[in-house]
């Protein structure tokens, strides 16, 4: 009741103050094209803020005729409360069915008048229902800058007007959220059978102040004196709504929003607070603790423990750390102070800071017949060198008959129970004597030398190379026989050093004929086109992706004859407009064509598909671009997303006129919108990846299909292999009868010797 009787309180002042002057009133719909203003302006009630407003109104064939004007007496009528010119208000509108219709931007017209007759102009478009196209194109197209919005950073309000009557063809609620989180408020005004849950997904928040349903466009009037009082921004709306905010509330142009004090956050009602838990991600790192603050998440360590400078980790807390515990050897931290003690074979003195050795041998009653040692446990006998400790742990014995070294071992030798015995190393035998040691592997000591392998013989270790390869002078490295080396493999192109001989190889386009050593190019297939890319450069793409698109056309480029006779390219890139890169006729090799696709701009704005295939249609294949008449036509539309105008009519135009058209789509393209495009049968001519990581089975694919379609002479082919088999029959004759001449010639000189003879 509170806010009825505030809202009442705002109109009567801003519109009853001055009862002299005229108000705007409402203008009645006659009939088509037939919708009126009054003859004399009226004067603005209340100063207006300047606004970039864009209406997007329905145009579905569900609207019928007569419903349309009152849609446009709508719009006209609410211009009455906007103050129109480049530094007030700027005015655009776009109508949608199945396609998006921009009717005139943000800086076609500078006067209300301009606007008025604009919208009286319109055509009602009559088709389907594609709300989410709409709100994208107002969105990605009607509020940037080079369409008439002023920069971001002058913070003039940009408002959406959003008029429909029916369910929407496609989703709404993303694009919608991305429109509101980029800026844009959105009024959404629903006529007759329009789901609320729908227009609450299109309207901004409050949605009491945002979103309107009439039953029918009759009704739709009744809304001119709601959005009079939101448009002519004369009150804060703070000041006049029961806006319910617990904290703050703060007012805008045409509505209010709630927001809270430091350490809050809003609700999901967007009215109540709640404090911010800094500790609530589990981001904190902390250690062992951590307490929510106001404005931040600290952290805090249990008992003994310190926090350390980093804020986030703990120490224990050391109590011998200030040097003056006084320990002689050895200090422990306990949890209430600093405790010396001693290591191993010591023992803490009296005062707890001292230690003392324990010596077990200091009494004097060991029985150690040689040696004795102090340990940690005991004192303990030992001998000296040469000498064993007997069973009894104190006598000694000499055992080692080889400590003496007096054996006369050459090499080496092993002490047994009665005697040394000499023994040699590995790769050698014991003499006669028993003492001296005969080598008998010459290769057992590794240091033969050998590159690859090596056998031993009676008196040496020969080194021996592995098949395919020949000893060096050297005895012990090893060189590949390289069959190529005395040039007379006799191959016309290429050759190759096997194994067991050299093998004749031709480049790539090239086949190996049946004598293994000449080369000829694959001609068949090497049709002459004339071929159109169309490619995409819409902001979907983004800019790593354009290059990977640019690296696609070279590769299908390089697979192509590239020359003045041969096929020729040209190149067209399209978003939201379209741009020739190059004409068929401007160049004429592979390489010049590779380095203009590398030098191309990538544009990225919106997707006109349709307009980049009428643009192909009409210019590219023109004789003034360079497309020359008999000659096969074939055009390559890549794209990545969904068209924002009609494809159909264009390729089914171009495909009727000869031209063969492939059809890519990568990522968001759509299959109906592909096959559209795509000349028949598909399976030829449509290919699709589901991201930019598969272009290259794609380049691969394409490459094949573009080879076997490519245009050729069944009857040159034929001609060609005729004339191929009688230049080889002939060049075997050639050689045939050089032969017989030269053993001719030997014949006639052994009948001359033996003449002589």
């Amino acid at each position: 009741m509170r806010s009825l009787v505030l809202g009442f309180f705002f109109l009567v002042c801003c519109n009853a103050v001055r009862l002299d002057r005229r108000r705007p009133r409402p203008i009645a719909a006659r009939g088509r094209n037939e919708t009126t203003v009054q003859t004399k302006p009226a004067e603005k009630p209340c100063k207006a803020t300047p606004l970039d407003f864009v209406f997007v109104i329905d145009s579905s064939r569900s609207i019928r005729p007569n419903d349309y004007e009152k849609v446009k007496a709508f719009i006209i009528n609410l211009l009455q409360f906007l103050g129109v010119g480049s530094d007030a208000t700027r005015v655009a509108l776009l109508q949608y069915g199945s396609v998006v219709q921009p009717e005139f931007s943000l800086n076609t017209y500078t006067t209300r008048a301009e606007v008025e007759q604009a919208v009286r102009n319109m055509e009602h478009l009559a088709t389907g229902t594609m709300t989410g196209l709409a709100i994208q194109y107002t969105m990605e197209t009607a509020f940037t800058e080079e369409e008439g919005a002023r920069p971001a950073e002058l913070l003039i309000p940009r408002i959406a007007m959003v008029v429909t009557d029916g369910r929407p063809q496609d989703t709404v609620e993303e694009i919608a959220a991305q429109a509101r989180h980029a800026g844009i408020q959105i009024f959404a005004v629903g006529v007759g059978r329009v789901d609320m849950n729908t227009l609450k997904a299109i309207g901004s928040e409050p949605h009491s102040e945002h979103v309107h349903l009439v039953a029918n466009f009759s009704q739709i009037e009744t809304l001119i004196s709601v959005f009079q009082s939101k448009l002519c921004g004369g009150s804060e709306m703070c000041e006049v709504v029961d806006h319910q905010c617990q904290h703050i509330c703060v007012s805008s142009p045409a509505s209010y929003r709630c927001k809270c004090r430091k350490g809050f956050t809003l609700n999901p009602d967007g009215k109540t607070c709640k404090g911010i838990d800094h500790c609530a991600d589990g981001t904190h790192g902390c250690e062992q603790e951590f307490m929510s603050t106001e404005d931040a998440c600290v952290c805090k360590c249990r008992n003994s423990y310190t926090l350390r400078p980093d804020g986030k980790t703990c120490k224990k807390i050391d109590h011998c750390a200030d040097g003056k515990h006084g320990c002689e050897q050895e200090f422990m931290n306990t949890e209430d102070a600093c405790v010396c003690k001693c290591r191993k074979g010591y023992t803490l003195g009296p005062d707890g800071k001292t230690c003392k050795k324990i010596d077990h041998c200091a009494d004097g009653k060991h029985g150690c017949e040689q040696e004795f040692m102090n340990t940690e446990v005991a004192c303990v006998c030992k001998c000296r060198k040469g000498y064993t400790l007997g069973p009894d742990g104190k006598s000694c014995k000499k055992i080692d008959h080889c400590a003496d070294g007096k054996h006369g071992c050459e090499q080496e030798f092993m002490n047994t129970e009665d005697a040394c015995v000499c023994k040699c190393r590995k790769g050698y035998t014991l003499g006669p004597d028993g003492k001296s040691c005969k080598k008998i592997d010459h290769c057992a000591d590794g240091k033969h030398g050998c590159e690859q392998e090596f056998m031993n013989t009676d008196d040496a270790c020969v080194c021996k190379c592995r098949k395919g390869y020949t000893l060096r002078p050297d005895g012990k490295t090893c060189k590949k026989i390289d069959h190529c080396a005395d040039g007379n493999h006799g191959c016309e192109q290429e050759f190759l050093n096997t194994e067991d001989s050299c093998v004749c190889k031709c480049r790539n386009g090239f086949t190996l004929q049946p004598d293994g050593k000449t080369c000829q190019k694959q001609q068949c297939g090497d049709g002459v086109m004339d071929l159109v890319f169309v490619i995409d450069g819409s902001k979907s793409l983004g800019p790593a992706n354009f290059e990977l698109v640019k690296q696609f056309v070279n590769g299908i480029v390089d697979s192509l004859d590239i020359s003045r006779t041969g096929t020729h390219v040209g190149l067209l890139q399209y978003s939201t407009k379209v741009r020739t890169e190059f004409t068929l006729g401007q160049y004429t090799t592979a390489e010049n064509i590779k380095q203009a696709v590398s030098r191309m701009q990538y544009m990225g704005r919106g997707s006109m598909t349709g307009s980049a295939l009428r643009h192909m249609f009409e210019l590219s294949f023109s004789a003034k671009e360079g497309a020359r008449p008999n000659i096969p036509r074939v055009s390559i539309v890549f794209t990545d997303g969904r068209s924002q105008d009609d494809v159909s009519e264009w390729a089914d135009k171009a495909k009727n006129s000869g031209v063969t058209l492939y059809a890519l789509g990568v990522g968001k393209a759509i299959e109906q919108e592909l096959r559209e495009i795509a000349s028949e049968p598909d399976e030829k001519h449509l290919y699709y990846a589901e991201d930019f990581d598969q272009m290259g089975e794609i380049t691969t694919k394409l490459k094949s299909r573009i080879c076997k379609d490519k245009p050729s002479n069944e009857n040159m082919c034929r001609c060609e292999n005729v004339i191929m088999f009688q230049n080889q029959v002939t060049k075997k004759l050639t050689n045939l009868m050089q032969n017989i001449e030269a053993m001719s010639k030997k014949l006639e000189s052994l009948e001359n010797q033996v003449v002589r003879k």
